[in-house]
């Protein structure tokens, strides 16, 4: 059936946010070191190392609530369930925050250059002395894995080669991030409740600063007094912020600069902490008429297939879909003529911004209750320098996850049930019932962004 897109003014409600920022309990830290000493054992692994440092922490922080500040930080774990930490210097006062018995130990290479390094063992007789020896295997986790081959491994060489040494074996040293990201068994996808809940709590911080910074754009302001909205509660944040204008937007990734916002500039924006981002595209115009003629033809096109897209993505995700489904159904909408995909059509979020993404061509995932995703669709102009964006969080959640949060957040619960409804009445997207917008600027796009009432909506 055809779908008629338009612009129309919408009134954005106040969803507002909570103030208490919920904790996960203990317990739920010791499930989850259970639930990797199992896949340790289906995998025949006997000792696990999560190695971490201040950009990638999310695997270690998952087991421990511990992310390394300044320096890197080990969390040793065997399959009977030993455990053991070490950190340097300045962690190693850190560990209050760990809410589950854990044992440490200092290990002062992880030290800052010209600190002391007088009061810790080798890494060698760390290691020995914890249980790993010959003939074992040990999987090895940092922040990614290479599917072609588990002997690929991301920890520092120092590490590795003195795994290698008293294994005996090189090929016992094996890549074991999947435990915690891949798309089907990974950990980190399948978050409990309380997870999901600072997430939600995370994304009223990145929408609501994404929401103001919009709107105080105009024509002479700085990129970097628009960045001064971006505030995230005290949540660290996952990624640099970002403000581009102009030129300067081609490059997507930059940091806000001095740089003055022009009329016509195409604006790029983004903001993440852990457990959300906002991102938000357009030009700076208050219509198509501000634009150059042929900017302003080629743009039309561009916003309202791009919008089209990420419309069809929000209304086919939901559990039990394939994730290749999901694709084919976005591909099939995208004019390719008009723009290429920069990546994938959405990936999974964590306390990392990015932890995988199920949506590749002939993907086998089937999308299931407890995965956060990111709706990420990057439109790449094959003609006209033009740019628009909408990011936002959303969780997919079974009937019995949906009634549990009702009932113990009710006050996210409701912010939820207000977005959906928003989303189908305001906007025009149907959900399914699984899915759970957490942005409280849901699928509000504004592809003229000095007239940002004025939203992208399906009429037709």
């Amino acid at each position: 059936m055809p779908v008629t897109i338009a612009l129309k003014q919408v009134k954005l409600p106040d969803f507002g946010m909570s103030e208490e920022l919920v904790q996960i309990p203990a317990e739920e830290f010791e499930k989850r070191i259970s639930a990797a000493i199992q896949q340790m054992k289906e995998e025949k692994i006997d000792v696990l190392l999560v190695f971490a440092d201040r950009e990638h922490s999310a695997n270690l922080a998952y087991l421990t609530n511990l992310d390394p500040r300044f320096e890197e930080g080990l969390l040793l774990l065997d399959k009977n369930g030993k455990r053991k930490m070490l950190l340097g210097n300045e962690n190693i006062g850190y560990t209050g925050i760990v809410p589950i018995p854990m044992e440490y130990e200092l290990y002062q290479e992880f030290s800052f250059m010209g600190q002391d390094r007088s009061r810790s063992r080798s890494l060698e007789e760390l290691f020995a002395t914890f249980g790993i020896g010959k003939g074992m295997t040990v999987g090895c986790c940092y922040y990614k894995y290479f599917s072609a081959d588990k002997k690929f491994l991301d920890l520092p060489a120092y590490m590795v080669d003195v795994l290698r040494k008293l294994t005996g074996d090189a090929t016992t040293v094996i890549n074991a991030s999947g435990i915690f990201m891949d798309n089907e068994k990974g950990l980190r996808h399948r978050n409990c409740l309380e997870e999901l809940v600072c997430f939600e709590w995370a994304s009223t911080r990145t929408s609501e600063s994404m929401k103001k910074m919009i709107r105080q754009i105009r024509v002479g302001v700085r990129e970097y007094e628009l960045s001064a909205n971006y505030i995230s509660d005290g949540l660290p944040l996952s990624c640099h912020p970002m403000v581009s204008s102009g030129e300067k937007a081609r490059m997507g990734l930059s940091s806000p600069s001095h740089k003055k916002v022009a009329l016509k500039d195409p604006f790029t924006s983004a903001f993440g902490v852990w457990g959300a981002l906002t991102a938000r595209a357009g030009m700076v115009a208050e219509n198509g008429e501000q634009l150059n003629k042929n900017v302003a033809a080629f743009y039309e096109k561009f916003w309202k297939n791009y919008f089209h897209c990420v419309v069809i993505w929000y209304e086919t995700i939901g559990i039990g879909v394939s994730a290749d489904d999901v694709v084919k159904r976005v591909e099939a909408i995208k004019d390719n003529s008009i723009f290429d995909f920069a990546l994938n059509p959405g990936h999974t979020l964590h306390l990392d911004e990015w932890v995988n993404s199920p949506f590749t061509n002939d993907s086998k995932v089937k999308l299931y209750s407890g995965m956060a995703l990111q709706a990420d669709i990057i439109p790449v102009s094959k003609g006209e320098f033009v740019c628009a964006n909408m990011e936002d969080g959303v969780v997919l959640a079974d009937e019995q996850l949906r009634n549990e949060w009702s009932k113990r957040f009710p006050e996210s619960w409701k912010r939820i049930e207000a977005r959906r409804d928003f989303m189908k009445n305001k906007i025009g997207i149907k959900l399914k019932p699984e899915v759970l917008p957490l942005s409280n600027i849901p699928a509000y796009f504004s592809p003229y962004l000095l007239s940002a009432d004025k939203v992208a909506v399906i009429t037709g």
